[in-house]
């Protein structure tokens, strides 16, 4: 197929030409990485957020990247204090080499800390706060957390022993900023717990920046420039029905312009992105399974059109039994917090929808509960 358009290479994107129509994004999250110790970035599942926050870290050139998900799956699902030192130990070694010297140097005196040309690493005694002390003597150096609400699986108390270090460091170190970017917006929020009188972060200030989806107009001149770069022709009635159909999500734009590429048909470019929502949702839906099958329900219940509270509860009891009211209230509530589904008001009435229309299609036919 040769070399991939940039627009649609599925690999997330470092550069800011690579990325489509996210100028003011990333010059709000420069700005903020500058200015606040703490900026949240928030966002559905796909929408970019990753890209964004690498494209700003390597603008600013001492930004440290750990991708919690993937620190939460490799340690098989409990994040240890050795794992966390070692995804910290990898961001330091991923830096550029002119600031990776820099940096080295502060961090040579540290206990536990062993350099070698320009690779280093942490013996099990080296400690964090040390560390953020001797970064604390560069003019700033930034640390993201990719997916940060799964940093609730570290320790014993949700999270609480990594956010003291991060009071910590708001509190004396003035040169370390931290990003979290969240899928599951709510969890995020209560992970960090500004609000929250028992969280170590209680009363600090940090900023938030929301990441949307395009406009069906963006989405439609995504797709257009996507295939004037590749040098494919498709006709305007397909790309603004993939855009009506995908919902504004680069991610699923994307993987329709690179199915569209390979195939050159419609049907089986958004048959791509079915199957790699399927996928996606599989491994989803086990986590979701954990907790209680319950949750499957729900949004297969809501993605069938049954988004009133009682007509879920209908479905919910026809296939599992009596459920109480409470606990249909903490499971809708548990969904809205991982960015599931949200609630609006239409006809005086509170209905739920499952906020990505690609991943509600493919509940809807795929996972028949």
């Amino acid at each position: 197929m040769g070399a991939l358009p940039m627009l649609f290479d599925p690999r997330p994107k470092e550069k800011r030409e690579d990325i489509f129509d996210r100028e003011q994004e990333i010059e709000m999250i420069k700005n903020s990485a500058k200015e606040y110790p703490i900026t949240l970035i928030l966002g559905i599942r796909r929408v970019g957020k990753s890209s964004l926050l690498k494209v700003v870290l390597n603008e600013l050139e001492s930004g440290i990247y750990i991708d919690v998900r993937k620190l939460h799956f490799d340690s098989g699902g409990w994040i240890t204090n050795e794992s966390l030192l070692k995804a910290f130990e990898n961001g330091l070694n991923s830096l550029s080499h002119p600031i990776k010297r820099e940096v080295f140097q502060y961090l040579k005196r540290v206990k536990g800390v062993s350099i070698a040309g320009l690779q280093l690493s942490f013996e099990p005694e080296v400690s964090l706060s040390e560390i953020l002390e001797a970064l604390n003597k560069r003019s700033r150096v930034i640390i993201a957390f990719d997916e940060a609400q799964y940093l609730r699986f570290y320790g014993r108390r949700g999270g609480k022993e990594f956010l003291t270090l991060v009071a910590y460091a708001y509190d004396n170190l003035p040169n370390i900023s931290f990003i979290f970017t969240g899928s599951e917006i709510g969890l995020l929020h209560d992970l960090i717990g500004v609000s929250d009188y028992e969280s170590p972060l209680y009363g600090r200030i940090y900023n938030e920046i929301t990441i949307s989806p395009f406009s069906r107009e963006l989405s439609i001149e995504f797709l257009r420039q996507g295939f004037v770069e590749a040098g494919i022709k498709i006709r305007e009635e397909e790309i603004e029905h993939a855009a009506e159909l995908l919902g504004g999500i680069p991610g699923w734009l994307v993987e329709f312009g690179y199915n569209y590429i390979k195939t050159k048909s419609f049907e089986n470019a958004i048959k791509g992105v079915m199957r790699k929502a399927e996928k996606f949702l599989e491994g989803e839906l086990r986590e979701l399974e954990k907790r209680s099958l319950r949750y499957i329900l729900v949004l297969r219940a809501i993605s069938m059109g049954f988004d009133r509270w009682t007509l879920i509860k209908e479905f919910l009891e026809s296939r599992s039994g009596k459920i109480p009211n409470s606990r249909l209230a903490a499971i809708l509530e548990a969904l809205q917090k991982m960015s599931w589904i949200n609630a609006e008001y239409k006809d005086g009435e509170k209905r739920y929808r499952i906020i990505d229309p690609v991943i509600e299609r493919v509940i809807k036919e795929c996972f028949n509960l």
